[in-house]
């Protein structure tokens, strides 16, 4: 099926199933355990053997020798796996990094050698016996001191371009009546899932099945076969259960990779799991940045110029951060610029996390927002609706699909108490703590990619989903279930849904926030299909046959739905492909964020009171889901707001908090009390069932509505995150 039309009225618009706050299908499984991660496949396969992976001891340099004798002679010892035996190895197509080093070391912690034992003790023990002797290089690893050095990256599959120009910015910014002009920056940040990244390798002649933690199993097909140079034909993956991603997981990485090189040596089963050090230094992450920002504006307060500059680091080769998305997009004005930078850094690879490019990047510009707001002595929520735009302002000719983002403000405000806060900052002082409140608006892009499914018909009248597609936590077990349930007229308990098996359909995968949207879009054509198929068996008209209530209906005549599968199952397989509906509207979700802090006025401590989040994000097809992603999504940007900082030792390079100890996430003490309101929307430009994601809306700006409540508590203003109270303290106004 092709979408390449707006969608009219369809069954989804029934809304019986869809549009309901369900229980997740997994939540049950998830809360008593039994849930199988892709450690604990036990009964998948006997006698594993289980192994340890090294990382390297430098951060850039080359291996001159490994003696590996004491280690092979130790106790359980059943492989080991290094350069020197791995055989030729490959990159895929999405992470830049290679998943074994050596001879050549890249960064600190990749990996260098895998140690293969009968238990997971015996391996760890043994691979302390490794004797590996490094020639260091001198390395960069600091990105404030490459600066000068970073070069514009050649243009990415992934991101906004590198360079855009929109009219005379320099002629417009220097003419403008009020000028903003600031630097901010972000530290790297670590995805931090609970789940570590984990693998059980098994090869059955040529052929190798992986039980893996990844977020999307087409590009790990793809990847392991390109990377172990087999066709992807050989590689079976399996992920039906995710604990946490954040694109940290979105395609195969060195557990993978060690896993299945492993398992080819010792000749049996193989489990991998990496510890949290070697997470933080080994795989990917979010990369720091440094960001420019300039705005200009009339003396009415609309914006004439705004430019947005962003450099980022990575490993040669490796993408920048896209931090000039949202700029692109969120604010009329006439002259435009945006630029992105890229120093080569011998850091492990920055690549994406939660809305990539829109998260960092609204954390500049959000403040900066509020910064003009100060400087035209203008309400911050009235500045950003009276630069408020319904075309994509780089393309005027071009319309938003949907954009509420006035209501999102204007609704917000109203159900915070916007009114009451006092615009002059520092005014509220209660029981010894500063008040202050601040908002910052969201836009996070709602992309789409083909996606398809199988479903299958028995004579029970129950249905079976089959799709590729992961849960990552995010509740795609049951809107796919919802999906199915609602085109076929079943209640969702008559619906079982099978995921995270590559043998499956191929569909979108978990990430970018186009899971949601794509995934079930996928599932409606395939359900479509079936519609199609049961009506023909029964002798009805598929055109104007309904499904409702466990019957097929038409023109008089009623069947149980169960009954077109009475000899035999019916099943209908089809995929979702789109036109160009992307490219004549701009397609994007939109949000307002809320925050309300007190920072104490003694230590400078900072603890949130309340958040808000409003969204416009599509139809809702689980409010109970989706209002957990948003939930979610402002809880990571108040880790991103307060404490998330892998710190960088720039002398040897590496991150040196890198575990749960040193590398601070907010807890439930941090978070007291959120809200989501979510528009009543549906966008027929999106997917036929006019959704769209929600799972990285709740983190673009929610990090700069807390740095903006800040400042509007204590006069302070912060533009290097994260706000800690260091950086608040000496500035504190008196308390008495």
């Amino acid at each position: 099926m092709k979408f390449d039309t707006p969608a009219t009225t369809n069954p989804i618009d029934q809304l019986n199933v869809i549009g309901h706050p369900k229980d997740r299908i997994d939540g049950k499984l998830k809360t008593t355990g039994t849930a199988t991660y892709a450690y604990e496949q036990n009964a998948a396969v006997s006698n594993p053997a289980y192994g340890y992976v090294v990382g390297a001891a430098i951060s850039k340099g080359r291996i001159s020798s490994i003696d590996s004798e004491q280690a092979r002679q130790a106790s359980g010892v059943i492989a080991i796996v290094t350069h020197a035996n791995a055989g030729k190895l490959d990159k895929g197509e999405f992470y830049v990094s290679r998943a074994l080093g050596g001879p050549q070391v890249d960064h600190y912690h990749q990996a260098v050698a895998i140690v293969v034992a009968e238990t997971f003790e015996q391996a760890r023990a043994a691979s302390a016996l490794l004797r590996i002797y490094y020639v260091r290089e001198p390395g960069q690893f600091d990105l404030k001191a490459q600066k000068d050095a970073a070069q514009t990256p050649p243009p990415a599959a992934f991101g906004p371009p590198a360079q855009t120009d929109v009219g005379d910015f320099d002629g417009a910014f220097q003419r403008a009546a009020v000028q903003l002009d600031e630097t901010y920056s972000t530290p790297d940040q670590a995805h931090a899932m609970m789940e570590p990244h984990a693998t059980i390798a098994q090869w059955q002649g040529d052929q190798l099945t992986l039980w893996t933690s990844i977020q999307q199993l087409n590009w790990g097909v793809r990847d392991l076969a390109k990377t172990l140079g087999i066709a992807k034909e050989q590689v079976h993956l399996i992920s039906p259960y995710i604990g946490g991603g954040f694109g940290g997981k979105g395609t195969i990485l060195c557990d993978a990779v060690l896993a299945s090189l492993a398992a080819r040596e010792a000749r049996r089963p193989v489990k991998v799991a990496l510890p949290r050090p070697l997470m933080f230094n080994n795989l990917t992450h979010r990369p720091a940045t440094l960001q420019r920002i300039r705005i200009g504006t009339d003396s009415n307060g609309s914006i004439t110029a705004i430019g947005h500059e962003s450099w980022s680091g990575n490993l040669r080769g490796g993408r920048t951060e896209p931090a000039t998305a949202a700029t692109r997009s969120l604010y009329a004005g006439a002259n435009r610029l945006t630029r992105l930078k890229l120093a080569v850094l011998d850091l492990a690879e920055g690549n994406a996390m939660r809305a990539p490019g829109e998260a960092p990047g609204m954390m500049a510009l959000e403040i900066a927002m509020d910064e003009m707001a100060a400087k035209l002595n203008m309400d911050p929520v009235r500045f950003r609706v009276m630069n408020d735009t319904q075309v994509d302002p780089e393309q005027p000719t071009r319309p938003f699909s949907k954009r509420q983002l006035i209501e999102c403000l204007t609704l917000g405000a109203e159900r915070f108490g916007w009114s009451k806060r006092l615009s002059a900052p520092a005014q509220v002082l209660n029981d010894g703590w500063f008040i202050g409140m601040g908002v910052a608006s969201a836009i996070r892009g709602a992309p789409t990619s083909k996606s398809a499914a199988r479903v299958r018909l028995d004579r029970r009248g129950r249905v079976t989903v089959e799709t590729d597609m992961t849960d990552i936590g995010t509740g795609t077990y049951t809107i796919i279930a919802q999906t199915a349930a609602e085109m076929l007229g079943l209640d969702i308990d008559q619906v079982e849904v099978l995921l995270g098996d590559s043998r499956f359909p191929e569909s979108a995968g978990s990430g970018g926030q186009w899971g949601a949207a794509s995934s079930t879009a996928g599932v409606y054509a395939a359900c479509v299909k079936l519609r199609e198929a049961v009506a023909q068996k029964l002798g009805l008209d598929p055109v104007t046959t309904e499904f409702v209530d466990g019957q097929v209906r038409d023109a008089g005549a009623s069947f149980m739905l169960a009954s077109a599968a009475a000899h035999g199952d019916i099943e209908a397989e089809d995929l979702m492909e789109y036109g160009d509906l992307a490219k004549r509207f701009s397609q994007q979700t939109f949000g307002a964020h809320f925050v309300e802090v007190g920072v104490n006025a003694a230590t400078g401590e900072i603890r949130i009171r309340r958040q808000l989040a409003v969204c416009a994000a599509g139809r809702i097809l689980n409010p109970k889901t989706a209002r957990s992603q948003i939930i979610g999504g402002m809880t990571m940007g108040a880790g991103a707001a307060l404490m998330e900082d892998m710190v960088v030792d720039h002398r040897l390079g590496f991150f040196v908090n890198h575990d749960l100890a040193g590398y601070e996430v907010p807890v439930h003490a941090d978070i007291p009390h959120q809200e989501v309101i979510f528009l009543d929307e549906v966008d027929p430009c999106a997917t036929p069932l006019k959704a769209k994601g929600v799972g990285e809306l709740g983190i673009s700006g929610a990090a700069a509505a807390i740095a903006n409540a800040i400042y509007n508590a204590t006069g302070v203003r912060v533009r290097d995150y994260p706000i800690t109270l260091d950086k608040l303290i000496d500035q504190l106004p008196a308390s008495v």
